[in-house]
């Protein structure tokens, strides 16, 4: 393990993790065996989603008879939290773990504290993620959005697009404003933006051909997939639906904290 305050390096066989506490505490790189597996960039990697996921209509939710209006960050519609544009605090690292949190302020209008802590495998990558109050309750939501590489062939080396697999036992329907109508479907074919329900747990296998085979999993019922860039794709378990701030409240109080958390396994082929 290696570490400054931009740069938290954790190691655990031929795995490599690399996370930025100062901006968003996202996995920045995530390489195994050598080989890069999210898309790099400031905006990219692998970001928290919290105290809310995905967009909330017209940034305006309720906390009970209170109405609460967030920034458009994503006109017109509030999106992926405010944990991503935050500077964290490492609370603790070790060889292959490590611990942050933050404080919950403006323009998140209650406070509390999120902790994400990682855990670093030779074949695994555990993520967890707590929200919680010491005052006033509140809805949140909290979640991941990581960038995979459709491609792990690297410049002057392509090599076959990744396939994604899941079975779904719905697909929550995109109203033209890409939120949820309220009406769940049948899964349709690609390619997603689309949110969907998986109540017996969430599991989402991504197979680059030839190279790679890692499955996102997670206890939440919720997984977002977005495959519509040319780049990378994304696969976000998260604790409820987009928009869901108004439509599945989840209260966080001083005795229930919101907790969450997501595996991502792999195995070479």
């Amino acid at each position: 393990m290696s570490s400054s305050e931009e740069s938290i390096r954790l190691a655990a066989g031929d795995a490599e993790l690399t996370v930025h506490p100062r901006n968003g505490c996202r996995v920045a790189s995530l390489t195994i065996g050598g080989t890069e597996v999210l898309r790099q960039g400031e905006r990219y990697g692998s970001f928290p989603m919290v105290p809310w996921c995905g967009r909330v209509a017209n940034g305006r939710f309720r906390n009970g008879d209170v109405a609460h209006q967030l920034p458009l960050n994503s006109p017109p519609h509030a999106i992926h939290g405010t944990g991503r544009d935050t500077a964290w605090r490492t609370a603790r690292t070790a060889k292959s773990e490590a611990a942050f949190t933050y404080d919950l302020a403006e323009p998140w209008p209650y406070t509390g504290r999120v902790t994400q802590t990682f855990e670093l495998a030779e074949d695994s990558l555990t993520l967890t993620m707590g929200v919680e109050t010491y005052e006033t309750s509140f809805p949140a939501q909290a979640g991941w959005h990581p960038w995979f590489l459709r491609d792990l062939g690297g410049e002057g080396a392509p090599g076959e697009d990744v396939r994604i697999d899941f079975t779904a036992a719905w697909q929550e329907e995109r109203g033209e404003d890409h939120l949820p109508t309220g009406r769940r479907i049948p899964p349709l074919p690609g390619p997603w933006d689309d949110c969907f329900g998986m109540p017996d747990d969430v599991s989402v296998t991504l197979t680059w051909p030839g190279q790679l085979e890692l499955t996102v999993a997670s206890r939440a019922e919720w997984v977002v997939i977005y495959d519509e860039q040319e780049a990378a794709v994304c696969v976000e378990p998260q604790s409820g639906p987009p928009n869901g701030l108004n439509t599945h409240p989840r209260l966080v109080t001083p005795i229930d904290p919101l907790e969450i958390a997501t595996t991502w396994s792999w195995r070479r082929l």
